[in-house]
């Protein structure tokens, strides 16, 4: 029996099994179904990692390089290649491996680490013809990275999300003609340093409320439709534009990898589409936790690093220590201004010094308040300059605010009425 099954091998997984390592945990297992470590940060080579965790600027490779290392120096056991078929309620493991064949693992704790997955055209029901051609983003982003494959030379993406703003910038670089960046809110979806370092910087037109509305082409596609859509994301007639193409890429949206989560019977957020989480990344289900994309997309891998120990600290604990009575738990709510919450209940009793709260906002805010309340009573304010859907917002709740309140606390936004 393991002390801990971590099963995902990218940098959630990494950063969790060094920190289970380190805090005392002895028979380690992670499981990943791809050839080699570092997930999707294999394929990331541009440079923006680390700013936060490592204060200084690395590639995605460079970034999932240094954990690889770090994991080099532990005992901690990897099976690559190795796809995992089921979780059980008892902690059992079923996986398969092309060296290993069908095995059945058991463990005293568990970490989900997933990751994520990409939306692809089924998902949101483009019309039109079939032809090829028709690509996610991030797959355009292991031909071109990986597999020195380059899918097209005109090209037209559909969403604006960090992936999509990055490939507009990498196929321009590699000799495509990027025509346009085409995105169905009237705001960006991801960070704003790319929407600036890969489009604006190479004059690439992006068209906020838009969307594509027929894709043309027998054997590849050869034209697409974006029309201009109204409040309500409908298109609206007389507004088409048709961009001569043999390549679109989407980038509309990630989707947490929670197949074995679900099967598990671990309770599910709707907003999230992740596990439902306590404080320290645990589930509902006793010694398993979920941590990075597969609990909540997140925008810096640096963000995914810190959850992710934390999720590899607690997971130590519960197999050192045992379980623990669970004493008072409140659960976050998102109220005015605020998508979804994560952690989505806190257990004060169990919280050392201060609580890592992270959050969405629903539209772009200004000047604006976070505030942090509990029924009637206001036991927290953060103010922020500028708040987007695109950028996940973090805060940290002090124990003593905790204490204060009675058995939920609800996260909104209060924009400051301007002079």
């Amino acid at each position: 029996m393991y002390d801990l099954i971590v099963i995902g091998g990218g940098p959630a997984g990494l950063a969790a099994a060094c920190a289970a390592w380190e805090k005392g945990l002895n028979r380690i297992l992670i499981v990943e179904r791809d050839k080699e470590l570092g997930g999707i940060l294999n394929q990331c080579i541009h440079n923006g990692f680390g700013l936060h965790y490592f204060k200084e600027e690395l590639t995605g490779p460079e970034y999932a390089g240094r954990f690889i290392q770090m994991l080099k120096d532990t005992g901690v056991e990897v099976r690559l290649d190795t796809m995992v078929l089921t979780v059980t309620p008892d902690r059992q493991v079923h996986m398969v491996g092309r060296d290993t064949g069908y095995r059945i693992e058991e463990a005293r704790a568990i970490i989900l680490a997933m990751g994520c997955r990409e939306r692809t055209r089924g998902a949101i029901a483009i019309p039109g013809q079939r032809p090829a051609g028709v690509l996610t983003a991030g797959a355009a982003q292991r031909y071109v990275n990986m597999e020195g494959w380059l899918p097209g030379r005109r090209v037209v993406i559909l969403g604006s999300g960090d992936i999509g703003l990055i490939m507009a910038r990498r196929m321009t670089l590699e000799g495509a003609q990027v025509l346009a960046c085409v995105e169905v809110m009237p705001y960006s979806g991801g960070l704003n340093r790319n929407i600036v370092q890969c489009l604006h910087d190479y004059d690439i037109p992006l068209y906020l409320s838009h969307t594509v509305t027929d894709i043309r082409g027998r054997d590849r596609v050869e034209q697409v439709v974006v029309s201009q859509v109204d409040e309500r994301r409908q298109p609206i007639p007389g507004t088409e534009m048709v961009f001569d193409c043999d390549t679109l890429l989407l980038s509309v949206g990630l989707i947490p990898e929670n197949e074995l989560t679900r099967q598990a019977g671990i309770a599910m957020d709707p907003r999230t589409n992740g596990a439902v989480v306590y404080e320290n990344m645990e589930t509902s289900l006793p010694g398993v936790f979920a941590c990075g994309n597969v609990a909540h997309v997140h925008d810096l891998v640096d963000f995914v690093t810190a959850e992710s120990q934390r999720a590899g600290r607690a997971a130590a604990d519960y197999v050192l220590g045992g379980a623990v009575p669970d004493g008072p738990v409140l659960e976050v709510k998102n109220g005015d201004g605020v998508t979804y919450t994560v952690p989505q209940h806190i257990r004060p009793g169990r919280v050392a010094k201060n609580c890592d709260l992270f959050f969405r906002v629903n539209r772009i805010c200004g000047d604006s308040q976070i505030l942090v309340q509990s029924g009637d009573t206001l036991i927290a304010r953060f103010p922020r300059e500028h708040l987007a859907p695109g950028e996940m917002e973090h805060i940290v709740l002090p124990r003593v605010l905790l204490d204060r309140a009675s058995d939920s606390i609800t996260v909104s936004i209060q924009e400051v009425a301007s002079k």
